[in-house]
C-alpha cells in the first residue's frame, strides 16, 4: 500500500511489509547492536505472542522504564503489533511518581534494565521482566503465533490506542496522553514531504519515551529506513556518528542544536548528507536557527505542537529565512485559533495581523484524552460555536500579517506585576543579547508591592568576568519601568528536562528556599 494513499494502514503492518522485502536492511542500530528488518519482523512477532501467552489482551497497556537498546524498542514495537498500548517511562521520574503512572496505565507488566530496576521500588502488584538476560530471553521462551492471528487478534483500527505519553509539562502530577494509531499514520503519511524513503538513515538522541523522538522514528521505519539510536546525547560523539554513517535525517531540541554549534570544531565535520533536520520541545532562538542554516547542510524545520496534539504550527526556516522568529505556519488540516480568557476568538490565520491570544487547535493528531482523568480532558478542551473540540496550548501567541504564528510564552509563565503582563520570553531575549551571557531564564516569584516580580538566572560565558549588579543595571536599562528585574543569580547550568525544556518550577522553588541574591 502507498505511504501516499488515504487509506489508514500501521507501522507494524509496513515493518512486517519491509521485513519480507528488505529482509537485510538495517532497521535499528544502538552502538555495536544493529538489527535488520527480518529480524525485527521476528523479534515483533515473538513479542507480541510472548505478550498474549502472559495474559495480556488488545487494548491493555505495558509500561517500559528502561534506559535507550534493541530490547526497548523490540518490545515497544512488538506490543504496538500485538494491539497492545505501550507507556514509555521517564527513568528521571521518582520512585513514587513512576508507581502512580504504573498505577494510572493499569498495567500489569513492566519492562526494565539494571539501570532503573532500583527505581521500581514503589511498583506493586504487577510482573516485571528485566531486559537482561537471562531474564527477557526466558520471558519469551514459547511458540510464537502466526504472523495472520496476530494481526487478526489485534484488530487495530484509526481509533486503537498506540500509546500513552506521561507529561506532566514541568508542573503538577503525570498525566497520562493517549495517542492513537490514526495519529501516528497522519505522521506517517506526511514524511513524504520530509523525503523520507528506504535510503533515510536517521540519527536520533532523544528518549525514547519521549513523542519529540516517535515523531521522527515512527516514520524512518515506516518508510524502511535505518534508525541509529545514541544511549545519551554527547556532542563530539554526535558529530563523529552523524559523519560516519552520512546520516539525512535528525531530531535535536534546541539546546543540543546550541551544544552542537558552540563545538569549535564543528565546521571540519562533513555534515554534507544531511536532508532535513527536525526540531520541537522548547523555544528555539532565532539567532540560533540562523546560525544552524548557514553552517550546517540540508534544510531545517520547526514543529511547534503539544504531546496532546491538537493543531501544530510547521517551520520551514530554510524556505522562510525572515520568518526565524516564528514558529511558522499551521500544518495542513489543523485549524489553529487564539482564544481571550473568555474563551471568545480574537485571531485566526490568513485574517491579517492578530492581537495576542492562547493558542488552541484541532487536528485528526489529537489525544483521546488523558487516560483515566475525564476531568482533567475536559481543562484541556475548547469547543467552537459548532461544538468543534479543539486542545488548548496554554501558550500565548498572535499571527503576522502572513499567518505565521509569534509565540510570547507560556500562559503560567507569564508574569503579572503591578497589573501588566511580562513575557518572560521578552526579557530572556535582551538578557541573551548580552555577549557575557550563555544562556538565561526569567521566572515570576511572589511580591508583596507588585504581586509577582521578574528575576533572572544566567549562565555565563566561560570566561567572562561580568558582575551580576553591571549586568542587572544593563537589562533595565533597556527596558521598561515594569519589566526591571529585581534579581538576578548566577547559575552554572538551568535545569531541563531529557527533552530540553528549562524546568521554571525548580528556579522558582530555588528562589522560594532563599537563594541569596546576587544582584
Amino acid at each position: 500500500m502507498s505511504l501516499t494513499s488515504p487509506e489508514f494502514n500501521t507501522l507494524p503492518a509496513l515493518i512486517r511489509e519491509h521485513g519480507h522485502v528488505a529482509a537485510q536492511r538495517p532497521a535499528l542500530v544502538v552502538g555495536p547492536h544493529s538489527v535488520n528488518y527480518g529480524e525485527l519482523n521476528r523479534q515483533m512477532d515473538a513479542v507480541a505472542s510472548a505478550l498474549y501467552r502472559h495474559g495480556i489482551q488488545p487494548g491493555e497497556s505495558i509500561c517500559i522504564c528502561a534506559g535507550t537498546g534493541v530490547g526497548y524498542a523490540s518490545v515497544f514495537l512488538g506490543a504496538v503489533r500485538a494491539g497492545i498500548v505501550v507507556a514509555p517511562l521517564a527513568p528521571s521520574s521518582t520512585p513514587e511518581s513512576l508507581a502512580r503512572m504504573v498505577k494510572d496505565a493499569g498495567a500489569r507488566l513492566v519492562f526494565s534494565d539494571a539501570g532503573c530496576m532500583p527505581l521500581l521500588g514503589e511498583v506493586r502488584g504487577v510482573e516485571i521482566v528485566s531486559f537482561d538476560s537471562p531474564g527477557f530471553t526466558s520471558w519469551l521462551l514459547g511458540e510464537s503465533l502466526s504472523p495472520e492471528a496476530i494481526d487478526a487478534r489485534a484488530a487495530i483500527t484509526p481509533g486503537s490506542a498506540f500509546n500513552i505519553i506521561y507529561s506532566s509539562g514541568t508542573t503538577g502530577e503525570p498525566k497520562g496522553i493517549v495517542q492513537s494509531h490514526g495519529m501516528r499514520w497522519a505522521h506517517i503519511q506526511r514524511g513524504n514531504v520530509y523525503g523520507y524513503a528506504a535510503d533515510t538513515i536517521t540519527l536520533l538522541s532523544t528518549p525514547l519515551y519521549s513523542n519529540t523522538t516517535l515523531v521522527v522514528f515512527v516514520p524512518t521505519l515506516a518508510f524502511g529506513g535505518t534508525v541509529i539510536l545514541m544511549t545519551k546525547f554527547e556532542a563530539p560523539a554526535y558529530l563523529q556518528l552523524a559523519q560516519e554513517r552520512r546520516v539525512t535525517h535528525t531530531m535535536l531540541v534546541p539546546v543540543q542544536y546550541q551544544r552542537l554549534m558552540a563545538k569549535p570544531d564543528f565546521d571540519r565535520f562533513d555534515l554534507s548528507s544531511f536532508k532535513i533536520k527536525f526540531c520541537t520541545s522548547a523555544p528555539f532562538a532565532a539567532s540560533l536557527k540562523a546560525d544552524v542554516l548557514k553552517r550546517w547542510p540540508g534544510g531545517l524545520v520547526e514543529f511547534y505542537g503539544m504531546t496532546e496534539g491538537g493543531g501544530s504550527c510547521i517551520l520551514d526556516a530554510h524556505l522562510h529565512p525572515d520568518k526565524l522568529h516564528t514558529v511558522g505556519r499551521p500544518s495542513l488540516n489543523h485549524d489553529i485559533r487564539l482564544i481571550d480568557d473568555e474563551g471568545r476568538v480574537v485571531g485566526v490565520p490568513g485574517q491579517g495581523a492578530t492581537e495576542a491570544g492562547e493558542v488552541v487547535g484541532h487536528s485528526a493528531s489529537m489525544m483521546t484524552g488523558y487516560h483515566g482523568r475525564p476531568e482533567k480532558t475536559r481543562e484541556a478542551e475548547w469547543f467552537d460555536s459548532t461544538g468543534k473540540r479543539f486542545i488548548r496550548t496554554g501558550d500565548i501567541g498572535r499571527f503576522d500579517a502572513d499567518g505565521f504564528l509569534i509565540l510570547f510564552d507560556r500562559k503560567k509563565d507569564m508574569i503579572i506585576s503591578g497589573g501588566f503582563n511580562i513575557y518572560p520570553s521578552d526579557m530572556e531575549a535582551i538578557v541573551r543579547g548580552h555577549p557575557d551571557v550563555a544562556d538565561v531564564a526569567v521566572v515570576g516569584v511572589p511580591s508583596v508591592q507588585w504581586c509577582e516580580t521578574p528575576v533572572a538566572f544566567v549562565v555565563r560565558r566561560p570566561g567572562a568576568n561580568l558582575e551580576p549588579g553591571a549586568l542587572m543595571d544593563w537589562v533595565n536599562a533597556k527596558v521598561g519601568k515594569t519589566q526591571r528585574l529585581a534579581s538576578l543569580h548566577w547559575i552554572d547550568e538551568l535545569p531541563r528536562s531529557a527533552i530540553g525544556k528549562v524546568l521554571k518550577r525548580e528556579l522558582r522553588d530555588r528562589f522560594a528556599g532563599e537563594m541569596p541574591c546576587s544582584g
